[in-house]
């Protein structure tokens, strides 16, 4: 899911005027007022080349090997648990309590974002079902009204 300001079409113009023109994406960034990582995923899905120069800061980027199911509320939980419990060891070096802060941290998102998944699933098969339910109405009124 993008994060940020949505592009308008006149960004998108003129990210492809830039480029065209060679410039980088750290200057383009700066010149449309969006992160340098924004530009380059922004080209990318339009289907456009960006040129990193090295004079500036590289964009990195992880790939992340996408689940085919979502991790269960239960599962994360385990997982919140040993990090927990992770963290009532003694003499842990700071990197360590760093990454199971952020662990912790993930499952509290993942934890938000998983209920509000679960509430738009909810609410989309009652859509679903309700727009069953006019289509039928509708032709039984079609039906009544045709007799």
């Amino acid at each position: 899911m993008p994060k940020g300001k949505p592009w308008t079409i006149e960004e998108e113009r003129e990210l492809k005027r830039l480029i065209e023109g060679r410039c980088n994406a750290y200057d383009i960034a700066v010149k449309l007022g969006k992160a340098p990582n924004a530009v380059y995923e922004k080209a990318k899905r339009l289907g456009l080349k960006v040129i990193i120069s090295p004079q500036k800061r590289k964009i990195i980027t992880s790939n992340l090997k996408l689940p085919t199911e979502l991790p269960s509320i239960e599962e994360e939980l385990k997982v919140l648990s040993a990090a927990l419990k992770a963290l009532e060891q003694s003499g842990l070096e700071q990197s360590e309590v760093l990454r199971l802060r952020s662990i912790i941290q993930g499952v509290k998102i993942y934890k938000e974002l998983f209920a509000d998944y679960v509430d738009y699933r909810g609410i989309e098969a009652e859509l679903v079902d309700l727009r069953r339910k006019y289509e039928e109405l509708a032709k039984k009124a079609q039906n009544v009204s045709g007799k």
